[in-house]
């Protein structure tokens, strides 16, 4: 039953955003910073992916991917968080909050199921080297980054449908930006079924790529054992980043569900700052660095092309 205080808001208020004076300007050029090294580290390794010739292949293709969704969900995020830092009004409409919400939950979705790719491409590499070639065909990739994306936007677009629909008894969003449980808590009527699509969503684009990852790397593991202390370490060097990054991002996403899941009014804001600037910056800064300085193949491409551009302005001179 609809409660009589139900209304449809035009616009939320963020009030988790406070008048820190001067200091506005010193948070907002620290965020442009960031926001700038995101961008410059992510498109390096994008540029020199698509620039040498020898990296056209399947694992590298997936990293340029893994870029572009770290660019992708620092654009859904920064611009509005920079504009926020500087305004006095924390407002946000009811359809940008809605976009932002579905920007930055397919960034965080396309996260898991493409490194579940790059799993098992480095699994069919290791575990079954002779018939990769043969599987790692360019119509596979195409194949499975086109399911990497639709799979997930699809239900991202699901969720955000079940709470656009949903009449609303309040506006005020106690975060840093919009995000869909704090929106669905401020319903009139019952949310059952947004708890239930959310839980259901969040095993298939979370749980479900998190346990198939641990399952290739368990199989991987056991050829390890078996292996030789050379391809051990081979196995390693091609491995580590991937298992870098993809601790890094399961422990972003665990602090920003258990935030979102807490109810946010009970918690120090710094607590609540922390954790939700966590998952949209380190993970977009992690990955450039963990797979331009641990990948020799991507970092000599790096070092030879600055190399090549320090010695331009000598020739000419």
């Amino acid at each position: 039953m609809m409660s009589n205080n139900s209304f449809t808001p035009g616009y939320f208020q963020l009030t988790l955003f406070t008048d820190s004076g001067p200091l506005r300007y010193l948070f907002f050029c620290l965020c442009l910073l960031i926001y700038m090294t995101i961008i410059s580290a992510n498109v390096v390794i994008i540029l020199t992916v698509c620039l040498e010739t020898s990296l056209h292949q399947p694992m590298y293709m997936f990293i340029s991917c893994l870029c572009l969704n770290s660019l992708y969900g620092s654009a859904g995020f920064f611009p509005r968080f920079l504009m926020d830092i500087l305004s006095d009004t924390h407002l946000i409409s009811r359809a940008s909050c809605f976009i932002q919400i579905y920007l930055i939950y397919t960034y965080a979705s396309y996260e898991p199921t493409i490194l579940s790719i790059m799993a098992y491409d480095r699994f069919v590499a290791i575990c079954q080297p002779l018939h990769y070639h043969s599987k790692m065909t360019f119509r596979m990739v195409r194949r499975l980054l086109i399911f990497a994306l639709l799979y997930p936007a699809s239900a991202i677009c699901f969720l955000v449908y079940l709470t656009v629909r949903l009449p609303l008894c309040g506006n005020k969003l106690h975060r840093l930006f919009c995000v869909n449980w704090p929106v669905v808590r401020l319903s009139c009527v019952d949310t059952t079924l947004n708890s239930i699509a959310g839980q259901f969503i969040l095993i298939i684009t979370f749980f479900i790529p998190l346990f198939f990852v641990l399952y290739t790397y368990l199989r991987i593991l056991l050829v390890c054992r078996r292996s030789s202390s050379e391809f051990r370490g081979k196995a390693l060097q091609t491995c580590l980043p991937h298992i870098v990054t993809f601790v890094t991002y399961m422990f972003s996403v665990f602090c920003e569900m258990s935030l979102t899941r807490l109810e946010g009014e009970r918690l120090n804001p710094i607590i609540i700052v922390v954790f939700s600037l966590e998952c949209v910056i380190i993970p977009p800064i992690n990955n450039p660095l963990v797979y331009g300085l641990k990948l020799p193949q991507i970092k000599g491409v790096i070092f030879r092309f600055l190399k090549m551009c320090k010695m331009g302005p000598a020739v000419k001179m």
